[in-house]
């Protein structure tokens, strides 16, 4: 019975993929486009350790991921009564990130294999993400594919992040397409939840970093693949 289900599910998300024209893509950065979840499930830790906090939560990752910028720096203050201010806490991790992101952090496997697909499709693409702008920027660039984007939108430009819809709304506007037109490509089970509660078409995409909420993201998205190729799949 459970095979049949799994059967039926794969055959309706398939229909809707065939029903339903995408007409434009919203990225997510790190996890997705970027190999770089690893660098924030540390540099939180790093940052702690660095401020006194000899034995930091090893869960506080996980709390601070749901958060915009300036939420989570001023989290760390509350929890953990640092005697500094929040613009310092922002700044100094970023700081502590950026050589990361100017010099390391690679495009996950098969990102620009997908971008000439969507490009041979005419099908326009952008970014969200809750990253600090300057870092996107500054990885994208050394990739080489910043300017292949339509757009970079960030907590900048949406201080909500990705906890309410208006970033994805924003996005879809930019493409000029409907929410349901538009594929939101995401790692992250909040940013999924957000997606799907306005509308949009989501496909859900493997990182070990969030392997503890696979089975929800599966669940929730119209469409799961455990690497970026298989997106062409799906458009």
């Amino acid at each position: 019975m459970k095979s049949l289900l799994l059967l039926r599910n794969n055959m309706m998300k398939a229909k809707r993929s065939r029903d339903n024209l995408i007409k434009g893509v919203i990225f997510d950065l790190d996890g997705t486009l970027l190999d770089s979840m690893t660098v924030w499930s540390s540099i939180d830790r790093e940052f702690l350790i660095e401020n006194g906090i000899s034995d930091p939560p090893p869960e506080v990752s996980d709390v601070v991921k749901k958060m915009t910028v300036d939420e989570s720096s001023q989290y760390f203050i509350d929890r953990f009564g640092l005697h500094c201010t929040k613009e310092y806490v922002i700044k100094r991790i970023e700081d502590m990130v950026r050589q990361r992101y100017e010099e390391q952090i690679p495009l996950k496997p098969h990102a620009e294999e997908v971008l000439d697909f969507l490009d041979s499709r005419n099908v326009p693409y952008g970014i969200a993400t809750a990253t600090y702008k300057g870092l996107a920027e500054a990885a994208l660039k050394r990739c080489g594919v910043y300017d292949r984007f339509r757009f970079l939108l960030t907590d900048r430009e949406y201080p909500a992040g990705k906890n309410y819809p208006d970033i994805f709304l924003g996005g879809a506007q930019r493409l000029g397409a409907q929410p349901d037109e538009t594929l939101v490509i995401e790692d992250s089970l909040h940013c999924i939840e957000t997606a799907k509660s306005a509308g949009f078409t989501v496909c859900g995409v493997y990182d070990s970093v969030a392997e503890a909420d696979s089975g929800r993201i599966k669940e929730l998205s119209d469409f799961y693949v455990k690497s970026l190729d298989g997106i062409i799949q799906i458009i």
